[in-house]
């Protein structure tokens, strides 16, 4: 990724509708989310609520598709984990170990979810 793509996409997160929207929208993936809708949570008038979009979407933050008259939205989030590795990586400055708390912390949030076990029945308690 390059700086200047870095410095687009968190300079549209630099602003807390736009933070929250985005926020908003990952918690909502993979369906995403109508405008109105997005709006209505944020309890934004739908007009700035489209122009915080419009912001997002030049960042390559947020995909949009329309559907009839809705405009549904969607983060991004290959586009999200290129930026979060753009300065997770330059960081370290070749010095994993200044990372690794970092990295540390995130397990718990992101761990792949552990797969059911077949054929064992769990005792009631």
């Amino acid at each position: 990724m390059k700086s200047e793509d870095a410095i687009l996409a968190l300079g549209a997160l630099a602003q807390g509708t736009r933070l929250e929207a985005f926020r908003l929208l990952a918690a909502h993936e993979p369906d995403g989310l109508a405008a109105g809708a997005i709006a209505d949570a944020l309890a934004v008038p739908q007009n700035t609520m489209s122009s915080h979009l419009a912001v997002l979407a030049r960042a390559g933050l947020i995909r949009s598709q329309r559907y009839s008259r809705s405009i549904v939205y969607r983060a991004d989030l290959a586009r999200f984990q290129e930026v979060a590795l753009f300065l997770i990586k330059d960081c370290c400055g070749g010095r994993p170990e200044l990372c690794a708390p970092l990295i540390a912390d995130l397990q718990p949030c992101c761990a792949p979810a552990a797969k059911p076990t077949r054929g064992k029945a769990r005792a009631k308690s």
